[in-house]
């Protein structure tokens, strides 16, 4: 035995002969401050409150949980943090790995996607003329092979997602309610927005901000140079309803349903375009063409995607024919266009009007039509006699 070890014992007899007091004393805070070592683990520790645990109450909520939950003493609580965790990956987009927030589609060997990711999957491979796969599996993906998943889609509905404002945690499908009429501390704007009030706040400084506002107190000259802005705004959307009307009125006003299909052309990079079967309207033959992205060589490298179209008389005429025209979406479609109208004088020699665009609002709604076999439109023509 070594010299150290042999001094142990006396240095153990030492202590113990000391007097009662002292022992006593080290041993009352020995028991109080270590009370989870002294009993052994028999009592849990109780949370203190938030200021003694040095956590400034006014936090956000989700900085004071995490504070006053550092010390890792609420098992529990860690336990279902880890479980949503292993919820969010097993229920992402396998393209996108994020939680889906309206359907859910999969494939033949259950894997998920996202309807955002699904379309564009079918809208990339339709534009390199190629069978969409699953980015998982590579399985041939369709609208008519995948279907949708209900259970996940309701399973995503109540795991819990945090508010953007306040920082509360909710069930993903009370969340836009809670965002929209409840959070307190959701971005709103004055009610004198409409004479030019830029002010955009929380909703709970909301009614301070409008009792101090100083917009209700311009002059007559100020609020009209605003009220002026508003009105060209208004007044462009007033031309386009009160053209559309004007040309109800019409004696010659022809609509059908029409179907795009998809064709490739003949170059060496063949290109995606749409044509549809000739139709007629107004005892006239007609064919619609459309094209994305104006034609361009690699369409599907780029994020932002557009289409147009060109409309092309087939039919000899005797006279110029004048003639207004519009695209709109069709009856069994939720593809969102804002209704623009075209002129144009078509004659034997000049029947084909220039491609201009489809008024689609954006790339996801553009993304809807290519996923699709066929896009399917309802055209208006207009013929304007003089």
């Amino acid at each position: 035995m070594s010299g150290a070890e042999e001094r142990e014992p006396g240095g153990a007899a030492a202590a113990a002969s000391s007097s009662s007091s002292v022992s006593s004393a080290a041993a009352a805070p020995s028991a109080a401050g270590l009370g989870g070592e002294a009993a052994g683990g028999a009592e849990e520790p109780r949370p203190l409150p938030l200021a003694e645990a040095g956590v400034d109450p006014d936090a956000p909520p989700k900085k004071r949980l995490k504070a006053a939950g550092g010390g890792g003493g609420a098992e529990g609580a860690a336990g279902s943090v880890k479980l949503e965790e292993r919820l969010y990956s097993v229920l992402c987009c396998t393209v996108c790995l994020d939680l889906p927030k309206a359907s859910v589609y999969q494939c033949t060997n259950g894997h998920l996607m996202c309807a955002g990711c699904f379309i564009h999957l079918l809208a990339d491979a339709r534009l390199k003329e190629e069978q969409a796969t699953c980015p998982n599996c590579r399985c041939e993906i369709s609208k008519s092979l995948c279907c949708r998943n209900l259970a996940v889609e309701k399973a995503v509905s109540e795991l819990p997602s945090e508010c953007g404002f306040c920082m509360r945690q909710f069930p993903r499908s009370l969340l836009e309610r809670h965002q929209k009429e409840e959070c307190q501390d959701r971005v709103t704007q004055c009610k004198y927005k409409r004479i030019g009030c830029p002010w955009q706040g929380p909703y709970h400084e909301l009614t301070v901000h409008e009792a101090e506002c100083t917009h209700p107190t311009k002059t007559g000259n100020e609020l009209m140079e605003i009220l002026d802005e508003m009105d060209q705004t208004h007044k462009k959307e007033m031309q386009l309803y009160n053209s559309i009307f004007s040309l109800l009125s019409f004696e010659k006003i022809g609509y059908t349903e029409v179907q795009f299909r998809p064709y490739r052309t003949d170059d060496f990079i063949t290109r995606l375009y749409y044509e549809t079967p000739r139709f007629t309207v107004l005892n006239q033959t007609w064919v619609l063409k459309a094209r994305v992205n104006d034609s361009e060589r690699n369409p599907n490298l780029s994020c932002k995607r557009t289409l147009s179209f060109q409309l092309i008389l087939k039919s000899k005429i005797n006279s110029p024919m004048e003639c207004s025209f519009l695209l709109l979406k069709g009856p069994y479609d939720d593809v969102k266009i804002n209704p623009v109208i075209y002129h144009f004088v078509f004659t034997n020699e000049n029947n084909e009007t220039d491609y201009v665009p489809l008024p689609i609002i954006d790339s996801v709604e553009c993304n809807k039509l290519l996923a699709a076999k066929n896009i399917n439109l309802r055209l208006f023509i207009f013929q304007i006699q003089k």
